[in-house]
C-alpha cells in the first residue's frame, strides 16, 4: 500500500520560510514523477512545482507564481520529497499536498497523478 506522509505545514509571517516533507512507502520513489499541490480558499487547485524522475532527467518544474522562491527536491534513499518555501509571500496560503506519479514524467494537473498525501496547512500571515 502506497502511503505518503506531509509534514512541516504551519505559520509564518511574510517574507519567511517553510520546509515542507513528504515521506513514501509502499513504492520505490526514484522511478516516479512527484508533484506539490496547494488549494487555497476560494481559490482553484493548483499545481505548485513537479520533479521528475531520478531514471529519467530528474527535471523540475515551477508554476510562475513560485519561481524564483521554492525548490523542489527528493532525497531517493529516504524515500522522501521536499518542498523548500523562501520569500512567502501570504498568497501561498493554503493546503498543500504532495503526489505520486505513476509515470516517470507528469506535468502540473492533477490527473497525472495516482497517490496523494494527506494536506498540510501553510498560513503566511503577519
Amino acid at each position: 500500500q502506497v502511503q505518503l506522509v506531509v509534514t512541516g505545514g504551519g505559520l509564518v509571517q511574510p517574507g519567511g520560510s517553510l520546509s515542507l516533507s513528504c515521506a513514501v512507502s509502499g513504492i520505490i520513489l526514484v522511478y516516479y514523477a512527484i508533484g506539490w499541490f496547494r488549494h487555497a480558499p476560494a481559490k482553484e487547485f493548483e499545481g505548485v512545482s513537479c520533479i521528475s524522475s531520478s531514471s529519467s532527467d530528474g527535471s523540475t518544474y515551477y508554476t510562475d507564481a513560485v519561481k524564483g522562491r521554492f525548490t523542489i527536491s527528493r532525497d531517493n534513499a529516504k524515500n522522501t520529497v521536499y518542498l523548500q518555501m523562501n520569500s512567502l509571500k501570504p498568497e501561498d496560503t493554503g493546503v498543500y499536498y504532495c503526489a505520486i506519479s505513476s509515470e516517470a514524467v507528469a506535468g502540473l494537473e492533477f490527473y497525472e497523478y495516482d497517490y496523494w498525501g494527506q494536506g498540510t496547512q501553510v498560513t503566511v500571515s503577519s
